[in-house]
């Protein structure tokens, strides 16, 4: 089977589009990808890539198709609409090309934020007229509320009037989780189209724990890894920091990068946190393993200004379950349903960073023994839930269905 995966995102950058195509190729399928020129998150083109170079290239079997697309900048809004708007308009120029000179039986998108991105396979499909599966990680318009700041009427109708088009192109519509359902069906006739199509993480536990790291702060590290953007709520973080820093073993330690990163660092000076909370710095993949393995609990924090985030599993969620480590989050809605329903840690409401302070106080340091234990059930929910393999292995059942009722059909 010949397969097209659609993302702006995908290797060198880091994302699930990679494991997808690395996967279905050893699964013997055939597999193109039509992406961007890779610039996330730093805002500028990676280093060996941009307009002239390396457009076309093929990895593991895998052959990438980049189409241009300006590059996102740093926390400039018209810079990121304009990344957004390129790809769309490029990446349908490629679709085109593609459409004509290349054969494929379904088309994949991966699309956390922009869904703009899907356009280029809506027009693939409907030239060759094959199934399409859109893999939704982001809830639009709601995520431009939440993410982008983005308040004007006109144009959250606009991008709601997007979100329908390509719900109603899309022959499956995979949620990363479950509590999308309700917002996608209340758009239009789709929940037969749903399937429930979960993120998952890397097999921390498997992979080598001696990258080399930087020394960290002693004491019991309460650590966070991942984005450090609007969505995370960090000012709830620096007033949790704040509570607890009297107690001088407590140490926050905040691996990753992202558009508040500064502002962060900024207020740790101004807060005087430099003794509580370490901003370390962005560091690949294969370091988390060395990263986790340091901390004592991991952090979980998202706003609860937004609907759209109460129905988001973040992805770290999985990345923590999967290091066995025990969870402290300030969380609403699925996240914190997730991590009851594991039994991985605790859970307050968004920004409640006394109650958090109080729980590590009266439970965890009354019982680190439970607490570690903790850890040991998340690790084994996503074995059972959330391993690369079993999730690669649902959406080839979800291809191969729907390809052998689609090839029926054609017959």
């Amino acid at each position: 089977m010949r397969i097209l995966i659609v993302s702006q995102y995908f290797w060198p950058e880091n994302f699930k589009s990679n494991d997808i195509a690395f996967e279905l190729i050893k699964r013997g399928y055939q597999v193109d990808v039509l992406t961007s020129i890779p610039n996330y998150p730093e805002g500028k083109y990676y280093k060996g890539y941009g307009i002239f170079k390396r457009r076309i290239e093929t990895i593991n079997g895998v052959t990438i198709f980049r189409a241009f697309q300006s590059s996102r900048g740093i926390n400039k809004k018209w810079r990121l609409a304009l990344n957004y708007l390129s790809f769309a308009l490029f990446g349908s120029i490629w679709a085109l090309f593609l459409s004509l000179y290349k054969r494929y039986d379904c088309v994949i998108v991966h699309a956390p934020s922009p869904i703009t991105q899907g356009f280029p396979a809506v027009l693939l499909k409907n030239i060759q007229r094959i199934p399409m599966f859109f893999w939704v990680l982001d809830l639009w318009p709601e995520a431009i509320k939440s993410g982008g700041g983005v308040t004007n009427k006109h144009m959250l109708s606009i991008a709601d009037k997007v979100v329908k088009f390509m719900y109603n192109n899309s022959d499956k519509i995979l949620i990363g989780s479950k509590e999308f359902e309700p917002q996608i069906s209340s758009k239009g006739a789709f929940k037969g189209k749903i399937i429930y199509f979960p993120n998952w993480s890397e097999d921390l536990l498997l992979m080598p724990k001696d990258f080399p790291i930087p020394l960290l702060p002693k004491g019991f590290i309460i650590m966070m890894a991942g984005n450090l953007g609007i969505s995370q709520d960090l000012n709830a973080v620096l007033m949790f920091a704040n509570e607890m820093k009297d107690d001088k073993k407590i140490k926050i330690v905040l691996v990753g990068d992202g558009s508040k990163k500064k502002w962060l660092e900024d207020n740790i000076i101004a807060n005087k946190l430099q003794d509580t909370v370490f901003s370390i710095g962005r560091f690949p993949l294969e370091a988390m393993p060395s990263f986790f393995s340091a901390a004592d609990a991991m952090l979980l924090t998202l706003s609860g200004e937004y609907q759209d985030l109460k129905v988001v599993v973040p992805s770290r969620l999985q990345s923590y379950m999967a290091a066995g480590r025990p969870i402290l989050a300030m969380i609403d809605g699925a996240g914190a349903n997730l991590i009851i329903e594991s039994k991985c840690g605790y859970a307050v409401n968004s920004g409640d960073y006394i109650s958090l302070a109080r729980i590590i106080r009266e439970k965890v340091f009354f019982d680190l023994e439970s607490f570690e234990k903790l850890g040991l059930n998340g690790r084994k929910y996503f074995e059972k839930h959330f391993q690369k393999t079993n999730c690669i292995n649902h959406l080839c059942e979800i291809i191969d269905q729907k390809f052998m009722i689609n090839k029926s059909s054609v017959e």
